[in-house]
């Protein structure tokens, strides 16, 4: 699996397998939302103390920018390593700069 650099997009290792993600503007206003965070400032402000219960909903809208919304409305459930989607996390808004 490919990433496009040009658009943000990373691949990463997920739940077994290797997957896309991608900050895209709907991501970000996603995360806006499930995080209660009023405009950009507030979302990087919460960003920075991430609580378990805060990575899930910034992980699925990362998964749903770069088309995997399958493991995004499953990830509750899904088999992924705490260390892993911080990872992930952080390597899609790495990219994203």
């Amino acid at each position: 699996m490919d990433a496009n650099g040009a658009r943000g997009e990373v691949v990463v290792s997920l739940a077994g397998a290797e997957r896309r993600l991608c900050l895209t503007l709907g991501a970000l206003a996603e995360m806006e939302t499930a995080l209660g965070c009023d405009g950009l400032a507030g979302l990087a402000e919460r960003m920075r103390a991430l609580s378990a219960r805060d990575l899930i909903p910034v992980l699925a809208a990362l998964l749903r920018g770069g088309g995997e919304k399958a493991l995004a409305s499953a990830l509750e459930e899904a088999a992924v390593d705490p260390r892993e989607a911080a990872e992930a996390v952080a390597k899609a808004f790495a990219a994203a700069t």
